[in-house]
Formats: structure tokens, C-alpha cells, sequence
């Protein structure tokens, strides 16, 4: 079997990257950007940094903003009519996961408009053309989207999200500046970082994993690890910088291989109550590591070494305990709530979460074959 590696054709990193977006668009010739971000960043001046440097160099612009944080058919709908209207030919996504993956599902549908009703691109959808050129551009340290062939879609009328996985949909430039994520507060900070953790441990032991994805996700570990407690209650620059960088390249890596059940279980909850996606990661993970690692001890010792933590003479449940309790001791220093109950899960709610999330496409990638009632088990621990 062949194993497949898609990166960005091209990628900007370091401070002051974002200068390179007008130069990119004269280079291809593009004439007018679509740009999609967030009413928030829109109203915290963040997007505006990048459109100063349209404005500077006399490019031509249009702002959506229908986006919420968890993207539904609706906003995607809207963005490819306003697309069409305003005559654009590429886009510029700015934000998290929200902007970038309405951006891909437009541009997907723009160059395939046989997909237009949106829910026929979940899964691996059969599309045939490149979607619109897309300059993404991270706001935050976590979803990694500017680099994947992933994207996640809300339907609100179903009350779920389906994953959509196609080739076709990777911005054609990545920037991944870091003066466009200083200014995130310490909460998204938090969350968004767990969230990177989680692609690089889940990315690390899916049953799809090789030797190329494995370098790539444990040495996105070593750099989230050892600096978000740091980027967050410190806002310590270069650690802003470490983990930025972590995230991108735990992207680099899950896109080609997938995730597991973290996942499916924090789609479930996005989907039914509007749960931060990077927060239900965080809280998720540690009963999803123990479970998991019943089965593959070894990848844990590796986990923890590249974490930097003393993984000589364990037994194989103490090395598991070992790296359970120090990201569950990360997520408390940083703020994260450690139970459903905590965030206004209810109890009864728990079955409907399992039902859903054992036919979300991430659970096939865990490295332990699990049941309906397993996932449900797995959420009756995390409730209180």
C-alpha cells in the first residue's frame, strides 16, 4: 500500500509573514480576493492587518463575514452566492477553523457546483476540480486548517456536524504569522492549543500512521507540550511562536492519516450544543488516552518522551498513567474545565452524544475498535 504526504504548494512562517500575501497574489495574477473571517476578528482589528496589506498594494477586496464559530450549510450557502456576486477569482480565509473550513466548503462548491447542497461533500466526496485558490491565513494556534484536507460543516437542521475529507480543498498558501495569533485571549488560547495536542496524540496513533506522520507528530508534541502553559499564562512570545508552529506541523501530519474518537466525540457535542471544539478536545482526551491505551503501551512511551518526561522502567500501565496525568495536569494549569457536567452537558443527553459519534468518520482511525457502548462509557467518565 502506498502512503500519501499533500502539504501546501507554498508556505509563509515567522513574524510579518502576512506582508507576502500581496506579493503571492500579483505573482498568480489574481484580481479580486474573497476574504472570509469572523464578525470578531473583523471587530478586534485583527483581519483589518491583513486587509492594510491589500489596501497598500492596491488590491481589490470583499469581506464575508456570515460565519459561525461552528459552521453551518447556511453560512456556506451564503458565502458561495456572495462570492458569485462579488466577481472575486480567489480567497483569503483569516481566523481559526471556522473561516477556513466555510472557505474550503465555498470553494469547493464554486468549482463544483454539483455539490451545492452541501451535505453531498460529506465524507470523501467525489469532486472533481481544485477548489478556488485559497490564502490561509491562522488566527489561531490549533486547528491547523490552513494545512489539511479536512473541513467541518454544522448541519443545524439534523443537529450534527459531518467531516469532509477531498484532495481538492488544501489552501494553496499557507501564513502562518505570529503576530496574527498574539492577541488571542488566554481562554481560545487554552482550548485552540489543546486541540493541536490532540491532533498530534491522536494524528501520532491512529492505525493509519507510518514513519513520516509519526516525525511530524511527535515533534508537534515536543513543541505544544513543553510551551502552551507558557503561551497562555505567561503570553511568553516565543512560546506563542512554539506552539504555532506545533500546530501547523500536527497538521501536517493528521491531514494524510486522520484522527479517532476524541474527535468523533467532540464533533458530537459541537453539533447538539454549540461546544468549543478545541475545549471538547481538551476535555475528552485524557479518558480517550486511557482507553486507547490498553492496546499500545509503546506508543505512549514514545509520547512521553518526546514531551521531555522520564519514561525509563515503567511498567506498561505506568507509562500510560504517566502521559494520561501529565495532559490532564496541562489542561488544569491552563484553565481548561474538566468535566461535561462543568459545561452544562446533561447526563440524559449522554446516549444521543454516543449514538452520533460512532458514525463520524474520525472513529474508524482509532487505534482501539470501539462500540456504541464503549463511547457512551468513555462520556459517563468525563461527566463528573
Amino acid at each position: 500500500m502506498a502512503n500519501r504526504i499533500m502539504l501546501n504548494e507554498t508556505s509563509y512562517h515567522g513574524a510579518g509573514a502576512i506582508q507576502e500575501i500581496a506579493n503571492e497574489a500579483k505573482a498568480r495574477a489574481f484580481k479580486k480576493a474573497f476574504v472570509c473571517s469572523d464578525p470578531d476578528l473583523i471587530k478586534f482589528g485583527v483581519t483589518g492587518k491583513v486587509t492594510d496589506v491589500l489596501d497598500h498594494s492596491g488590491l481589490a477586496y470583499e469581506i464575508y463575514s456570515d460565519i459561525k464559530a461552528n459552521p453551518t450549510i447556511e453560512n456556506v450557502q451564503h458565502g458561495v452566492q456572495a462570492f458569485k456576486d462579488a466577481e472575486a477569482d480567489y480567497i483569503i480565509a483569516i481566523g481559526g477553523g471556522s473561516s477556513m473550513d466555510t472557505a474550503k466548503a465555498i470553494g469547493i462548491i464554486i468549482a463544483n457546483p454539483e455539490f451545492e447542497d452541501v451535505r453531498s461533500l460529506e465524507g470523501v466526496a467525489p469532486t472533481k476540480n481544485p477548489c478556488v485558490p485559497i490564502i490561509a491565513v491562522p488566527t489561531t494556534a490549533g486547528t491547523a486548517a490552513e494545512v489539511t484536507i479536512n473541513y467541518v460543516i454544522t448541519d443545524v437542521e439534523k443537529k450534527r456536524k459531518f467531516v469532509c475529507v477531498d484532495s481538492h480543498d488544501m489552501p494553496v498558501i499557507a501564513v502562518v504569522d505570529p503576530e496574527m495569533m498574539s492577541s488571542m485571549p488566554k481562554g481560545l488560547t487554552a482550548s485552540t492549543g489543546m486541540d493541536a495536542l490532540t491532533h498530534a496524540i491522536e494524528g501520532y496513533t491512529t492505525k493509519a500512521a507510518w514513519e513520516m506522520t509519526d516525525m511530524f507528530h511527535l515533534n508537534a508534541m515536543a513543541l505544544i507540550y513543553k510551551n502552551l502553559e507558557k503561551a497562555v499564562n505567561l503570553k511568553d512570545r516565543d512560546a506563542i511562536d512554539n506552539v504555532g508552529y506545533g500546530q501547523y506541523i500536527a497538521g501536517m501530519g493528521f491531514s494524510n492519516v486522520g484522527l479517532g474518537i476524541v474527535h468523533s466525540m467532540a464533533h458530537s457535542l459541537g453539533a447538539f450544543f454549540d461546544t468549543p471544539h478545541g475545549l471538547a478536545n481538551a476535555l475528552l482526551l485524557p479518558h480517550v488516552l486511557k482507553f486507547n491505551g490498553k492496546i499500545c503501551p509503546d506508543l505512549f512511551r514514545n509520547m512521553g518522551r518526546a514531551m521531555g518526561l522520564d519514561m525509563d522502567n515503567l511498567t506498561d500501565d505506568e507509562a500510560v498513567d504517566k502521559v494520561v496525568d501529565a495532559v490532564r495536569s496541562l489542561a488544569i494549569k491552563i484553565g481548561i474545565p474538566q468535566t461535561l457536567k462543568e459545561i452544562g452537558i446533561k447526563k440524559e443527553d449522554l446516549p444521543m452524544l454516543a449514538h452520533q459519534a460512532i458514525d463520524d468518520v474520525c472513529t474508524a482511525g482509532n487505534p482501539r475498535n470501539v462500540t456504541e457502548q464503549d463511547i457512551l462509557a468513555l462520556y459517563q467518565e468525563a461527566y463528573e
